[in-house]
């Protein structure tokens, strides 16, 4: 379908619209599709932004070089995924609620726009979709990275089926009409999806995605396959909640503890303390596995059991609780910082074969340590050097002291870092590798092309990236550095976009011009195109350099005008539009007629008049027999005559 609910979202979109929706699972699921900012740019060259969770935040940078027309943010108001849906069903319906419109970078087959989702920090691994919808005259291909650096799988992505939201009998569908059987069909080995096989303009077929690992890139390469055909996209979220207690053994609930919320990324992405009750909750956080509830015990006070608790909120509601009691003598305690004097948490320490984990302040803390002497030992976390550890210490007979600052210092190993640019901008969702002493280590770049390698061991690295596509790498891909004691920095890399053109064959009268050859020489070479039955040609994928387009006028025909054409692909990648050629037929000029008045020129040097009669071809002697012959029929009509006069005077 051509033309998607044409009312645009002119201003900011509110940044989170929730929606209760009742699953059997858990009462207290909510859900809510994504909001978008306003898509800027122009085409070639979009920008926005989308925010799909709140809580934690789950945000994305937008970049597509879409080409123009038709493309934008639109209010779901005439086209929504409804309750009826598979995807309504669980997420509820998309009425009102925004998506985003886009198409193709040029309207033939060779060139696709790419759109890269660059996720501000890994997504969750589950409790969040998205849905491409009206796929039919044209494919999409799916590429995503995982928090890892490595490509995402199908079983990675999560295809969930097709369906149509336009189809007779879907419960609330919008006023549109599509079949039931019009989805597009999933091809698992090339990650794409592709519209029916007539590549008709049609209505409403989509198909829905919930990916079951984190990701930090999502690309969507949309392609035409007839037509002049956009896509739509949009995002959806579930959130549940946690709650929880905290009880003393002796006291019972304890009012105005501290508690803290760390997701799978190792974000502290709530904080609360407990009520007069000792209960606490944290609300409406993203229906995923991987959050760490911890409990920070009062003064003079230490849990009975571990001071995390890790929680899954996948399919329901979690409940965290946790106990403590009052520290019985001796207690040992210390911290442990960087070499600036940063905390730095999740520290394992070991005293007598004890072991505890620094806390979010990088303070651990053991009760009960006997009398005599001891040593405290930490294991240094990934990318951390021990560079400072306390010397042994005793635990006096009949002392209640705490024993104190048995602290540790660690330092950090060195950072690589760099930038992937394109034409002066960052480039957001490229993958960098760093091989080294430590393996291969992958990362994506942000949303301004930067990207890291944290804390790596001391040694000789190759760091090389991935060209992505819809680019050309615009200078080395792998380069050679040495890591040492201090961070290396601007290790970048440059890539060019690839560019498109396309016109049309035309004749005199403006029809198209099937099968007509067009000769394309440049950077790769020369080939040739011809012309499809609506007289369009076209090429995309092209790197920078300049084109010469060549049309071959076919028999019978000539060019009106120029028979070539220059364009010129910068590192921006155009996509040259509206490069046509006008043909007509050949005027071919009648031979002329001979007159009574053509006379024959002697023939030089014959002595008179024997060679042919110009533009006739035929000799004198046929001329002078005919004369003979006229002489003759003159002769017998005037021999008639006068007989016919002597009969009448007799």
């Amino acid at each position: 379908m051509r033309v998607r609910g044409r009312g645009l979202v002119i201003g900011a979109v509110a940044l989170f619209t929730a929606a209760v929706l009742a699953v059997p699972a858990s009462a207290a699921t909510t859900s809510a599709w994504a909001a978008w900012q306003p898509l800027t740019g122009a085409g070639g060259a979009f920008t926005s932004s989308v925010s799909i969770a709140a809580k934690p935040a789950v945000t994305a940078t937008v970049t597509s070089d879409s080409r123009a027309g038709q493309v934008g943010i639109i209010s779901g108001a005439s086209v929504w995924l409804s309750q009826g849906t598979p995807v309504g069903a669980k997420y509820g319906s998309s009425i009102n609620q925004p998506y985003l419109n886009l198409r193709p970078k040029a309207d033939n087959a060779t060139s696709p726009s790419t759109t890269t989702y660059s996720f501000a920090a890994p997504t969750p691994a589950s409790g969040w979709a998205f849905v491409l919808g009206d796929i039919d005259a044209d494919a999409v291909r799916i590429s995503a990275v995982g928090a890892d650096g490595q490509a995402l799988t199908a079983a990675q992505l999560g295809f969930q089926g097709g369906f149509n939201y336009c189809a007779p009998g879907v419960a609330g569908k919008p006023s549109c009409t599509g079949a039931a059987d019009d989805v597009p069909a999933w091809n698992p080995a090339t990650l794409t999806l592709t519209g029916n096989a007539a590549a008709a303009d049609t209505s409403g077929s989509a198909a829905w995605f919930e990916p079951n690992v984190p990701v930090t890139s999502l690309s969507l390469i949309f392609t035409r396959r007839a037509g002049f055909p956009v896509y739509q996209t949009w995002f959806a979220s579930l959130a549940r909640d946690i709650t929880g207690a905290v009880d003393d053994l002796v006291e019972g609930p304890l009012t105005g503890v501290a508690l803290s919320l760390t997701d799978a990324n190792g974000t502290v992405v709530g904080t609360t303390t407990t009520a007069a009750d000792g209960t606490y909750s944290f609300p409406g956080f993203v229906a995923t596995d991987g959050y760490t509830v911890r409990v920070t015990p009062p003064d003079g006070k230490i849990s009975t059991g571990a001071t995390t608790r890790a929680v899954d909120l996948t399919d329901t509601d979690a409940v965290a609780d946790f106990t403590v009691r009052d520290i019985i003598p001796v207690a040992v305690s210390g911290q442990v910082t960087d070499d600036g004097g940063n905390p730095v948490p999740g520290v394992t320490v070991t005293i007598d074969g004890q072991t505890t984990t620094t806390d979010a302040d990088g303070r651990y803390l053991f009760d009960s340590v006997s009398v005599g002497e001891h040593t405290a030992e930490i294991t240094a976390p990934p990318g951390y050097t021990i560079t400072d550890s306390p010397p042994p210490f005793t635990v006096p007979e009949d002392s209640e002291n705490p024993i104190s600052d048995v602290d540790f210092e660690v330092a950090e190993n060195p950072t690589l870092s760099g930038t992937v640019s394109s034409n002066g901008s960052g480039v957001a969702g490229v993958t960098v590798t760093a091989s080294g002493p430590g393996g291969t280590l992958s990362t994506v770049t942000n949303a301004n092309g930067d990207y890291s390698f944290p804390r790596l061991p001391a040694g000789d690295y190759d760091i090389t990236i991935t060209t992505p596509g819809g680019y050309v790498a615009a200078g080395p891909a792998t380069r050679a550095e040495q890591v040492g004691a201090d961070d290396v920095e601007d290790v970048d890399f440059a890539l060019a976009r690839l560019g498109s053109f396309d016109g049309v064959v035309r004749d005199v009268g403006g029809g198209p011009v099937s099968g007509v050859v067009v000769e394309v020489s440049g950077p790769g070479g020369t080939q040739r195109l011809t012309t499809d039955a609506d007289g369009s040609y076209g090429l995309g994928a092209l790197p920078p350099g300049t084109y010469t387009l060549t049309v071959v006028a076919p028999d019978g025909t000539t060019v009106v005008g120029a028979a070539t054409r220059t364009v010129v692909i910068t590192a921006a990648g155009e996509a040259i539009a509206d490069q046509d050629f006008t043909l007509s037929a050949v005027v071919v000029t009648p031979t002329p007629t001979p007159t009574p008045t053509d006379t024959v020129a002697p023939t030089p040097g014959t002595g008179g008049g024997q060679g042919p009669l110009a533009g006739t071809g035929l000799g004198p002697e046929t001329f002078a027999w005919a004369a003979g012959g006229a002489v003759v029929l003159i002769l017998g009509a005037t021999l008639l005559i006068a007989s016919r006069r002597r009969s009448t005077r007799d």
